[in-house]
């Protein structure tokens, strides 16, 4: 039988809207009933997820870059998601920007409430967050986020004052790193040089920055930190403090997601779905919370440009005989996707052509 949920007003959970500030109540003992998402959280354990060694796609010889090549290619069809290692962004300002989030975590909660969203548009947004669960209740997330545009314009909360800089850097070298990923996949495609750079404007990507804090739960069976979902974008990076939580699901199955320190978690997101025809697929992840030890994780969400149409790509849609998905602008399915709270919902059902279409 699973554990009782303690009642709890709805006033008080707009009271205190961060999560972090309830979670270090010394009397709770329960997940309040705002917060029921029973869920197994199990994962299964697997080598075979994917790594890929970015060094080999820059420097390596042609033997090594041609079999990291093929690593790639099997990691976005058959996975949707790799380990990235020797990946040259510094372990000082992979370790920088995690704790430069959790300083914004910790700051008042009158600082955080500045950035409350308003709409999906703002360029920085903070809170909880909710779902809206099968049953049609709305159901609050075990988790604290911030979130902001970093470029193609960067924004950025005014405190900490040392996360501007850092979040800066980082914005800049993990650009880098996702245009010569981006490149390569489109050498896996089989499309000409240059293709991915300009129907998908990567001088001006957009890139999103997150950071989520999930505090320990009482009972981490009763709530969740993020539901099952997928990302907008080309692809997403992300690194965390040590502390497990991201599965994802690969054949109907969820795993547990190690990796070793200072690599980065990547995973292809709907917009590269969307490019390849469906060749590769935006996989479906979640987080997981648990009852010992706070999980920070820093994630930057690298898409197009934000005034970029992304559609599958012509040559992939006439080897296929036609195309799969719909043409969106870039920024109007960030938005709506950001706007989206039905909980199962995907912006890709929507766009996606149906044979009768």
């Amino acid at each position: 039988m699973a554990p009782a949920i303690a009642p709890m007003k709805p006033s008080n959970v707009v009271e205190n809207s961060f999560v972090k500030a309830l979670a270090e109540s010394s009397t709770l003992n329960y997940v309040p009933s705002q917060f029921a998402f029973a869920n197994d959280s199990r994962g299964s354990h697997s080598d075979s997820i994917p790594i890929v060694d970015f060094a080999h796609l820059v420097s390596g010889t042609p033997d090594q870059r041609t079999k990291v090549l093929r690593n790639l290619d099997k990691a976005c069809r058959e996975w949707g998601f790799f380990v990235l290692v020797n990946h040259g962004i510094p372990d000082t300002l992979l370790k920088a920007i995690i704790e430069a989030s959790l300083e914004y975590f910790e700051l008042p909660e009158e600082d955080k409430r500045r950035y409350e969203a308003k709409s999906a548009s703002d360029p920085i947004k903070s809170g909880s967050g909710s779902v809206i669960n099968t049953a049609n209740h709305r159901v609050h997330l075990w988790r604290d986020f911030v979130k902001s545009y970093v470029h193609p314009q960067f924004h950025c909360p005014d405190k900490p004052h040392k996360l501007r800089e850092v979040l800066a850097e980082f914005s800049e070298k993990t650009r880098s790193v996702a245009r010569k990923l981006l490149q390569d996949i489109g050498e896996n495609l089989g499309l000409e040089k240059g293709y991915m750079d300009e129907v998908l404007k990567l001088d001006s990507c957009f890139q999103l920055y997150a950071a989520n804090y999930y505090p320990p739960c009482p009972q981490p069976d009763q709530a969740i930190g993020l539901p099952a979902h997928t990302d907008h974008g080309l692809l997403t990076f992300l690194i965390h403090n040590g502390v497990a939580g991201l599965q994802i699901q690969h054949n109907g199955e969820w795993f547990n997601t190690n990796s070793p320190q200072n690599s980065i978690l990547v995973n292809t997101a709907d917009h590269l779905e969307i490019l390849s025809n469906g060749r590769y697929k935006s996989v479906r992840h979640r987080a997981v919370v648990n009852n010992e030890a706070t999980r920070i994780s820093v994630v930057m969400a690298n898409g197009a440009a934000p005034d970029a149409i992304v559609e599958p790509a012509g040559p992939l849609v006439e080897q296929d005989g036609r195309a799969y998905y719909h043409p969106m602008k870039f920024i109007e399915y960030v938005e709506t996707m950001l706007s989206n709270r039905l909980q199962g919902k995907s912006n890709l059902d929507c766009i996606k052509i149906q044979q009768h279409d």
